[in-house]
């Protein structure tokens, strides 16, 4: 079947890369579409160095720093992608790439990291942090998520599978969408991230520093307990914000390579985990390390940390919360076994997300033309006795009276 593959855009190579990474490797000759490709050269090798397909949105103004500006043309840009030639339409999409036109004849598979939290559930928590709430730039941004939810609610109803990244996922699908989907856990490079040989005394946290990821929470915990080290490794719009929270057993390392995080991931106490995921991937390389995991006890965290046994939980995002669960682990720390804890992140390795996607998506196809042969032989037995009534109509030249 010709394939194509429409990820939402390309501007890092992020968690929905890493899937994407996957995907073309299961279905190589995938032609690839984005709304936006800002990949430079010499870092493309995980879309294959191939050519992408963008949209209009790629010659916007300050596409490249403001492309989240855009999300009102979003919706339009997405549904410009020609796909008419393509019998098999995978879409990787965390915002409007499941939105492309398809027809009757293609199958369309959406692997959906979640439906657009700024859209439904968390909508309030945004305008809050973007100061949209009130006024009249608030009634116009609450406007143009009102057309975001329509769309995005209605565009769901042409996907004709639905695979989610963790039952968290699946479960805000069904509720949004009122969909079923397969659970399919996205790729860790757990052969990246191996165990070490010693621990040193100090936490770490590490992720790009966006307000969900609440980083600045973990930050002021540590700020009340002077005796621990802290090292946090990422960048992003907070920095500046958290900078300002930083006692001096908190170290800011700023961004590093994974070969960078690999080594302090293999010698920490443990990592410190406080965002609400989808499925969360930090964690798990983490545990790869044979690192147990101090983790928000809610969403993708449940699925990927067992309590006592490779993590511990907290169940608010409060400073105290996360005090409490730092003693409970020191309490706990002898009990932490590191083979058990690397054997259970290797549970998501890369291997077997690309089986898994592979076999949903063959017998996806099987399924597909197994109803579309049913219905074609249901449209020819219904139309078999007006045919035959047309041919002896046609063929009969004198009537037959009594």
């Amino acid at each position: 079947m010709k394939t194509a593959i429409v990820h939402d855009w390309l501007m890092t190579y992020g968690g929905a890369e890493r899937v994407l990474e996957q995907m073309l490797k299961v279905f190589p000759d995938a032609d690839l579409f984005a709304l936006y490709d800002f990949i430079p050269e010499g870092k493309r090798d995980f879309i294959q160095n191939k050519p992408v397909t963008t949209s209009f949105l790629q010659k916007f103004p300050f596409a490249r720093k403001k492309y989240r500006s855009y999300l009102p043309f979003m919706p339009l840009a997405v549904e410009q992608f020609d796909l008419s030639a393509y019998d098999l339409i995978i879409s990787s999409s965390f915002a409007v790439a499941k939105g492309v036109i398809t027809g009757p004849d293609q199958l369309h598979i959406c692997l959906c990291y979640s439906p657009p939290r700024y859209a439904y559930d968390l909508t309030f928590q945004y305008l809050d942090e973007a100061g949209l709430r009130k006024g009249f730039r608030g009634a116009i941004a609450k406007l143009i998520l009102h057309y975001i939810r329509n769309w995005d609610y209605r565009t769901a109803a042409c996907v004709d599978q639905f695979i989610a990244i963790s039952e968290y996922i699946a479960r805000r699908i069904e509720k949004i969408y009122r969909r079923d989907s397969k659970v399919i856990y996205p790729p860790v490079d757990t052969e990246a991230f191996t165990a070490g040989d010693e621990r040193g005394d100090f936490y770490l946290t590490a992720s790009r520093m966006v307000p969900y990821k609440k980083i600045g929470l973990i930050v002021e915990a540590f700020a009340q307990m002077p005796e621990k080290q802290l090292f946090v490794i990422g960048d992003g719009p907070e920095y500046s914000k958290i900078e300002k929270k930083v006692t001096e057993n908190v170290i800011l390392l700023g961004f590093h390579q994974s070969d960078v995080l690999k080594e302090y991931l293999q010698n920490t106490r443990a990592f410190v985990f406080a965002a609400e995921e989808d499925f969360g991937i930090l964690p798990i390389e983490a545990q790869a390390c044979g690192t147990p995991v101090i983790a928000f006890g809610k969403g993708g965290a449940l699925e990927t940390v067992i309590e006592d046994r490779t993590g511990i939980f907290f169940r608010e995002q409060t400073v105290d919360a996360i005090i409490d669960a730092v003693k409970r682990f020191e309490e706990r720390e002898p009990q932490f076994d590191r083979k058990e804890i690397r054997a259970h992140a290797e549970r998501f390795s890369v291997e077997r997300f690309q089986a898994e996607f592979r076999a949903f998506v063959e017998k996806a196809i099987r399924d597909f033309h197994e109803r579309k042969g049913k219905k074609l032989q249901g449209e020819e037995s219904k139309s078999f006795p007006k045919l035959q009534l047309r041919n002896r109509l046609k063929n009969q030249t004198t009537l037959d009276l009594p």
